[in-house]
């Protein structure tokens, strides 16, 4: 699944530790998520989702 979280942080300049924090995970989770390296449990899609006030297929791409 592929994700458009850098360009909205980039659209809103939210660092990934703010991001992170709005969401109520690690930096660390955000840039795993970013880079495609882990995929996020469906309530925390919908968190970063709504952090964005984007809808979930705005955020995050089928393959």
């Amino acid at each position: 699944m592929k994700n458009r979280i850098r360009v909205l942080r980039a659209e809103k300049n939210w660092s990934q530790a703010e991001l992170a924090e709005k969401v109520g995970v690690s930096r660390n989770s955000i840039n795993a998520i970013e880079n495609d390296k882990f995929e996020p449990s469906l309530p925390l899609a919908f968190r970063i989702a709504d952090a964005f006030a984007a809808r979930i297929e705005e955020v995050f791409l089928r393959d």
